[in-house]
């Protein structure tokens, strides 16, 4: 009896990635940054706490992989016992699936992506980001 072959072949729920140019990259990471200097920053970044252990935000912005923008946040750790003096975090990601439409995603605590609108445009992710509270960094 002859051995059966296995291949890797992409699942029913992959779909292809849309290629995005550097051009228009450019463009909505303008729009994204105007966002967070004009309304996530003031809003969500405090001055340090005086004498305290815990974390605290220091900074918000946007970065590009593959077809992904991720709004990612900054925090210091004042703490003599931290591991690190910093770290990164992400908390929102618009995946590029065409011409000004994107899949808009947050950040579960399990640190999985949960995406919650699919085919909306750049503005309507935006205005979703700034006002929905699951975008919180």
């Amino acid at each position: 009896m002859a051995k059966k072959q296995w291949t890797w072949a992409p699942g029913p729920t992959s779909r292809p990635k849309a290629k995005i140019s550097d051009l228009a990259k450019a463009e909505i990471q303008k729009k994204c940054e105007e966002l967070i200097e004009l309304t996530l920053k003031p809003q969500h970044i405090k001055p340090p706490p005086q004498n305290s252990e815990w974390n605290y935000l220091v900074d918000i912005f946007a970065k590009w992989q593959r077809s992904y923008l991720y709004f990612c946040s900054k925090y210091n750790c004042p703490s003599p016992n931290a591991i690190a003096p910093s770290f990164e975090d992400k908390f929102a990601r618009l995946e590029y699936v065409g011409p000004n439409q994107f899949n808009l995603s947050y950040r579960r605590h399990t640190q999985q992506w949960l995406e919650i609108a699919a085919g909306l445009t750049l503005e309507q992710c935006l205005e979703t980001i700034k006002d929905d509270p699951l975008f919180t960094p």
